[in-house]
């Protein structure tokens, strides 16, 4: 079912934490399976990343892509981290099965949103940079806040 590149990101989790005054900090999720994933990234005056960290709540398939999608920014410069793509996280884990393969989406996205971050915070323009997405599956129903639910009263 997982490599065993997925099981060791999962068991031995790389550069899990938060890096107190990062330089972008991008958060992402997946309100679908309740997956929340936070990256962040310290970038020096040059744009290369000297370190990225991640906080991740949710399945072993989540943690270990944000394992792998720190472990592949590192020392990248903003512009190569852009190209770190979800395939590239599956590639590096030797592949998810296909249920998991939106947790490689949000590891991407939350490189994006953190970039996004760091471009906004220094008042730069990152080219080929979007505006990240806050869940993966936005536009799909918007302005719904996380822990909102509809329903009747307990009872």
């Amino acid at each position: 079912m997982y490599s065993e590149k997925v099981m060791d990101h999962f068991q031995n989790p790389r550069n899990m934490g938060e890096i107190e005054n990062a330089s972008g900090v991008g958060t992402v999720g997946n309100a679908k399976c309740g997956d929340i994933m936070r990256i962040f990234l310290d970038i020096d005056e040059g744009g290369v990343i000297r370190e990225a960290k991640f906080k991740t709540f949710g399945c072993g398939a989540a943690v270990a892509t944000s394992s792998m999608a720190t472990e592949l920014v590192r020392g990248k410069t903003v512009q190569e981290a852009l190209q770190v793509t979800n395939k590239a996280v599956m590639e590096a884990l030797d592949g998810l099965p296909p249920v998991k393969v939106h947790c490689s989406l949000l590891a991407e996205e939350a490189i994006h949103a953190a970039l996004w971050d760091y471009a906004e915070k220094h008042g730069i323009a990152i080219e080929g940079l979007e505006k990240p997405k806050n869940d993966i599956h936005e536009g799909e129903e918007e302005g719904e806040e996380e822990g909102e639910e509809e329903g009747g009263e307990e009872g």
